[in-house]
Parts: C-alpha cells; structure tokens; sequence
C-alpha cells in the first residue's frame, strides 16, 4: 500500500493558490501499481452487480478498466453536452456557482445495480450528484469506491447512505 500512497504526487496551488492537488498520473503510469489498484477495486464489487459507473474524466481510467476486468457494462457520466443521445441530466451546486452531470437514457436496464468509481473523494457534491442520476436513471447504486479520499475535506458526508470504499486516504 506504500507504494500506492508514494506513486500519488502532491501539486501545490494548482489549479489556484490554496489547493494541492492530488495527481493520479505516476500510479497509472506504471503498469503494476495500475493493475493493484484494479486489483483493490476488483474485491469491493458485490457479486450481484450489473454496471460499473464512473465520473468524467479521471474515474474513466479506473472504471473502463475495472468493467473490462469484471466483464460488467461500462456506463460513463459526463459533464454537460458531451453526450450525442438522449440523456437524463442532474444540476447540482458547486461552491462556486452550479454544474450539470449526465447519463444516456437507456444505460440501465431493469433492476440494474451498479458500482460507482471515481478517482478522488473531496467535498462529495459530484459523488452526491452522480447516485442522484444513477438513482433518477432507475439503478440502484451498491458501493461508491475511489482510488483517494480527501479526509479534511468530508465529502463521506454527502454520500453517507450509500456503501463507500476508498482505497488511499489523505
């Protein structure tokens, strides 16, 4: 596991003064610490699950791979007018303003359970807003799982109800 938290580089003021940001880039860019992290997902994911979920854009890294691994579906959530099909949508608020997520209409099926992956938990808005959608889209959201967790930042409160996994807390 130390090799996971050493592989996560730590940006300060990016992308403004203030914030570290937590880049992903050195653990997905060697090819073992990449396949462990899969690995760690890999066991989280309940037996009965249908679809792996993930979050524009870096939760595509660990989702696409993940849904391959498991030979699930693989259902994208994107930001706002990236999607050429009917989609559902979900605007939710920012600190700093609003932001709209969204989901193709016909992703689920009937009685889907899904797996929501992400890269990094901060503040839980994007988390929160995405089981909202998930949940409108008539899917039942089973775990919520990330690669890290931003303790200081709570997000865990916001998605709560839901089954949470982090493998890295910082």
């Amino acid at each position: 596991m130390k090799k996971l938290y050493d592989a996560i580089r730590t940006i300060p003021d990016f992308p403004k003064k203030g914030v570290l940001f937590r880049d992903i880039t050195p653990l997905i860019n060697n090819n073992a610490l990449f396949a462990e992290s899969i690995e760690l997902f890999a066991k989280q994911v309940p037996s009965d699950t249908t679809k792996i979920v993930a979050i524009e854009s870096r939760g595509f890294i660990f989702g696409g791979a993940l849904a391959c691994k498991l030979n699930k579906g693989f259902v994208p959530i994107r930001k706002f007018g990236k999607l050429p099909c009917k989609t559902l949508k979900h605007t939710y608020a920012l600190e700093y303003g609003q932001d709209t997520i969204e989901i193709p209409a016909d992703a689920f099926g009937p009685n889907e359970k899904v797996v929501l992956v992400d890269d990094v938990l901060a503040t839980g808005g994007t988390a929160a807003a995405a089981c909202s959608l998930i949940e409108n889209a008539n899917a039942r959201v089973k775990k919520v799982i990330f690669l890290i967790e931003l303790k200081d930042l709570n997000g865990r409160e916001k998605i709560k109800k839901y089954d949470i996994f982090s493998i890295l807390s910082l």
